[in-house]
């Protein structure tokens, strides 16, 4: 990657830096440890820049998208409509609409409703929907800090429900269900908890392939695959990956090595975490009762908009200009520009002396970046985006912000 104080000196701060040969390393990495064949479902949500889609796309990669607004930023990045999957446990009639007018016929569905929901507006598109029914596993799988699945949730239609009921979720209207969806758990660090969600969810899939009784074209495992955020570290190695799940679709979904059923993962944040850096400049440091407040021109409208409510991890940013004499400061507060306490990202840390003008990063945030902080909260302009392909400047863009008007039926 170009040098984050050039890069920092030539384009200003804050400005994210998105590195296309990191994302093309880590979609290589994580394809040679899963199971063959298989395929990867890249999760817009992660990042829906359009170097960044274009590139995993161009990779081989599908999409999966949560909102009508992913469609354009899907498509614009170069995936074919017939590769993008939606999601989401409240799609709403314009939402299902409008992906079905892009061209878009994949949906993963999560109770009756929402599979009554797709085939009335397949029936109206005249087209066939082809749908995953995502499933809440019953029990979850220890070790996950974030679990989808095996408690009360939102996601899915609960295991215990589909197999109660199998006739409710086998088709409406035009939709047609023809795999499932099991999202289990997120942000997963260790590769055997990793594989122990997966072999639970393979386990599922053969009880309700048997219970549903429908063509099981495909059997989505989910992902969960686990990156640090917005602190240094490298990616997970899950190589032994394979070898520990392998052995379960052999036994319990025999015909998935013809693709009968197509196994498939997803990825967001491990494919696209590493590859952005945000970069930073000091605008003041004070003193206020004792704590030093070193204050950003960057904050939670541009990376971690839930840090203040302590909903991510303390955000700490690295020096990048080079380091001055003098012993670190102990009980520093990392804050923002916004007009709120709230605008937060560490506090009681200890960091080197640092001056107004100084040039600071926060790593691994290629993933949940900007478009997860609060962007609209008090104006201030988005951060610029700068991407680079190892040396080599690609694009620079700024988010725009706009209010249209809306012309209401009568």
């Amino acid at each position: 990657m170009t040098d984050l104080a050039t890069l920092a000196g030539r384009f200003g701060t804050p400005t994210y830096v998105y590195d296309l040969a990191d994302l093309r390393r880590a979609v290589r990495d994580l394809g040679a440890v899963l199971p063959a064949p298989s395929r990867v479902y890249f999760s817009v949500k992660a990042n829906p820049h359009p170097d960044v889609c274009r590139t995993v796309a161009a990779a081989g990669l599908r999409a999966e998208i949560a909102s009508s607004g992913e469609i354009a930023p899907a498509l614009a990045g170069g995936f074919a409509a017939a590769d993008v999957l939606m999601t989401g446990p409240g799609k709403t009639p314009d939402d299902v609409d409008a992906a079905l007018a892009a061209g878009l016929t994949r949906f993963s569905v999560d109770s009756p409703v929402d599979l009554a929901l797709v085939g009335r507006l397949a029936q109206e598109h005249a087209v066939d929907a082809q749908c995953l029914l995502r499933v809440n596993a019953d029990a979850a799988v220890p070790g996950m800090g974030l679990s989808m699945t095996g408690t009360a949730s939102p996601f899915g239609a609960d295991a215990s429900w589909v197999l109660a009921q199998p006739e409710r979720f086998r088709g409406s209207g035009r939709a047609r269900i023809r795999g499932l969806h099991l999202y289990m758990g997120t942000n997963i660090t260790d590769e055997e908890v990793l594989a122990t969600q997966f072999s639970t969810s393979i386990t599922l899939a053969a009880q309700l392939r048997c219970a549903l009784d429908v063509p099981m074209q495909e059997v989505d495992l989910g992902g969960g695959f686990g990156m640090p955020y917005a602190r240094a570290g490298s990616r997970p190695d899950f190589s032994g990956l394979a070898a520990r799940i392998t052995g379960d679709l052999d036994a319990l979904l025999p015909g998935w090595r013809r693709a009968d059923p197509e196994v498939t993962f997803e990825s967001g944040r491990h494919l696209a975490g590493g590859c952005g850096t945000l970069i930073s400049r000091v605008v003041d440091v004070k003193v206020s009762k004792g704590r030093t407040f070193v204050v950003l021109d960057t904050g939670i409208h541009h990376l971690g908009g839930m840090s203040g409510l302590r909903r991510v991890p303390r955000i700490v940013p690295d020096l990048i200009t080079p380091d001055r004499p003098g012993d670190p400061v102990h009980d520093c507060s990392v804050v923002g520009p916004l007009c709120t306490p709230l605008d937060t990202w560490s506090s009681g840390v200890t960091l080197p002396p640092l001056e107004p003008g100084d040039v600071v990063g926060v790593p691994n945030v290629g993933a949940y970046g900007l478009t997860a902080g609060l962007l609209a909260f008090l104006g201030h302009p988005p951060a610029l985006e700068v991407v680079v392909d190892g040396a080599d400047v690609v694009s620079v863009s700024r988010l725009d912000l706009v209010r249209s008007s809306v012309v209401l039926p009568v």
